[in-house]
């Protein structure tokens, strides 16, 4: 049975051009030209993946993403011309999967869907395991709840955010190279330097606090990043 593909643009030629190669990689495709009717779709149920863009008429996509999130995990991909990071960590942070700026390339759109697609079927067949906790500094992960927990306060992660942070709270000290990183929070292979990763690293030290003063996540210069023991 074939997927079925929201695309959500106020532009009829990037609704064209997604359609067709969406549709010449197997999939069905449903198109809404604004916030609001895309949302209307999205509710009548059917719709395996939304591709979205940030500027659309009677509702934009970032309020369109925080309405989806009250009640579905449906995967979406924020599609924009903003290619400024703190737009990207807006889109990651309300709980996009991926960020595509624009001008793309169709054949990277739908390496990405696929992408997205791969990560919720393996979520969907992954075996369920123990409650487990991992603690480094004044930071516990709750493993089976994929909550963070800091001073006693929880601290909700994205799927993403929480992969990355597992990957470095049980190596604390280690550093973990771009690829490595990519591979395990998004499953798929590193092809190209991919600056999501920069995005969602910034993400997790907004919620660790680090503007405060504190420092947990270390850059180091050419070869990755690593959690301060």
């Amino acid at each position: 049975m074939k997927k079925h593909i929201l695309i959500a643009d106020d532009e009829k030629e990037i609704l064209s051009l997604l359609r067709l190669y969406l549709e010449n990689a197997g999939y069905q495709v449903s198109e809404a030209s604004d916030g609001a009717s895309a949302y209307t779709l999205i509710q009548t149920g059917g719709i395996d993946l939304a591709i979205l863009d940030v500027m659309m008429p009677k509702l934009d996509g970032y309020t369109l993403i925080r309405r989806i999130r009250e009640h579905s995990d449906l995967p979406i991909i924020v599609l924009s011309a903003k290619s400024e990071t703190t737009d990207k960590i807006m889109g990651l942070g309300l709980g996009a999967d991926d960020y595509i700026a624009k001008p793309f390339d169709g054949l990277e759109v739908i390496a990405r869907v696929e992408a997205c697609l791969r990560r919720l079927s393996r979520a969907k067949v992954s075996p369920s395991h123990a409650p487990s906790l991992l603690t480094v500094r004044d930071l516990t992960l709750d493993t089976s709840a994929c909550v963070l927990i800091k001073d006693g306060t929880s601290i909700e992660l994205t799927s993403i955010e929480y992969r990355i942070l597992k990957l470095f709270m049980e190596s604390p000290g280690r550093v973990f190279t771009k690829k490595q990183i990519y591979e395990a929070a998004w499953g798929d292979d590193y092809i190209v330097d991919d600056n999501n990763i920069m995005v969602y690293i910034s993400k997790i030290r907004e919620k660790l606090g680090e503007r405060s003063g504190a420092s947990y996540i270390r850059t180091i210069r050419g070869l990755g990043y690593k959690l301060l023991p």
